[in-house]
């Protein structure tokens, strides 16, 4: 067998990553995928700080789905410390969600043609992305880093006071998608490289336990929207996507319909929010000492955990953050073998890869500076 290295600097790839094929006759027997060329410690720094500043800290731990972070971290220290929230306010939290829903799926389909060698269709993809990062911006000031949840609400600066500016960009962001879509599946290139490729059935999935669109396309229902993990869901009318067919079109048709419900999504919080006060934060909570706890999302790419407790004198201690990119990984490892060399970096994209957010780890040196500077502080 010979063995072919991709990366880890891939031109398609925003992230570094390095993967071995081993091969016969272009066939791929075996695969390595190693991960960890991000050694950030986000976890470590966060330990012994006050709550209110790990958040600075979770924004950074994804660039792309950076709000489900915040949302999540803060989730823990509003339930430990049983701080309320307004209404308004956790409507802006998944007003905020859903529109970075849709620019991380579209970021998906402009890599995915990409790699494929569509760069026309991944340019499409990007002029419709941009719409989404300009209603962020009109909603948070940023277009992508947005700072938005804050420990009992979200920042005043959120408050979204006008919603037909929104609406119509919702209205371009259908058609544009719809656009998107059609030419998708009818693009006889397209379904050559995607239809029937890289598939993944629903006992692998268990297995290697993967979560969100990856998941959903084997089969699997695991929408943890739907399933009381975040309550203000429970006010929205919009479906679960699942679908049977495994392959790197189904992960792709999932990501599509799951555009289409979070637009749905919108238009009711939207509509909502218009008889709301506009209260959107909660300055009146008081921090107490709480045990480890955690909580759960739905990230765009999958479940995103936060876990940590407060100790006597209000520090985070028991730092733990789950992402969804390392188990989803683990299966595009895992189903590699049997396909052809060319298909190994569209298989690894279809699971909407995160490598800086799956890397945490850090040295033993820099654990222990980290450790002994929160002390002191």
């Amino acid at each position: 067998m010979e063995e072919i290295a991709i990366g880890p600097v891939h031109p398609a790839m925003l992230e570094p990553h390095r993967l071995r094929l081993f091969i016969e006759d272009e066939i791929i027997r075996d695969a390595e995928l190693t991960i960890g060329s991000n050694y950030r410690g986000i976890e470590l720094i966060m330990e012994g700080l006050p709550p209110e500043k790990i958040t600075n800290l979770a924004e950074k731990v994804c660039g792309i789905c950076s709000h489900i972070h915040v949302w999540t971290c803060v989730r823990v220290a509003e339930k430990g410390c049983s701080i309320d929230v307004p209404i308004k306010g956790e409507y802006i939290r998944a007003i905020v969600e859903e529109f970075e829903r849709l620019h991380s799926h579209l970021l998906l389909f402009a890599h995915m043609y990409e790699v494929l060698g569509f760069e026309t269709m991944a340019y499409r993809a990007f002029m419709i992305r941009e719409h989404v990062l300009k209603a962020l911006e009109y909603i948070t000031g940023g277009r992508v880093q947005y700072s938005c949840p804050v420990i009992g609400g979200v920042r005043p600066r959120c408050n979204i006071k006008k919603t037909f500016w929104l609406e119509e960009k919702l209205d371009f962001l259908e058609e544009g998608i719809k656009k998107l879509l059609n030419r998708t599946i009818k693009d006889p290139m397209i379904l050559a490289r995607t239809k029937e490729v890289g598939y993944l059935d629903k006992e692998t999935a268990i297995k290697y336990h993967a979560t969100g669109p990856t998941a959903r396309a084997s089969g699997l229902s695991c929408d943890l929207r739907k399933r009381d993990y975040m309550p203000i869901y429970n006010n929205f009318e919009f479906e679960e996507i699942v679908l049977d067919d495994g392959d790197i079109l189904a992960r792709l048709l999932v990501r599509f319909y799951e555009c289409f419900e979070s637009i749905k999504i919108l238009r009711q919080a939207l509509e909502d929010i218009k008889e709301m006060e506009d209260r959107v934060y909660n300055p009146n909570y008081t921090l107490r000492e709480f045990k480890p706890l955690d909580i759960y999302h739905e990230a765009p790419r999958g479940v995103v955990l936060y876990g940590y407790g407060l100790d006597e004198n209000w520090r985070v201690r028991q730092v733990l953050i789950r992402t969804p990119s390392l188990t989803n990984l683990a299966t595009m490892e895992a189903i590699l073998p049997g396909h052809h060399v060319s298909d190994a970096e569209p298989i690894i994209v279809s699971c909407d890869p995160c490598f800086t957010c799956t890397d945490r780890a850090v040295f033993k040196k820099e654990v222990e500076h980290v450790r002994d500077r929160n002390l002191r502080n």
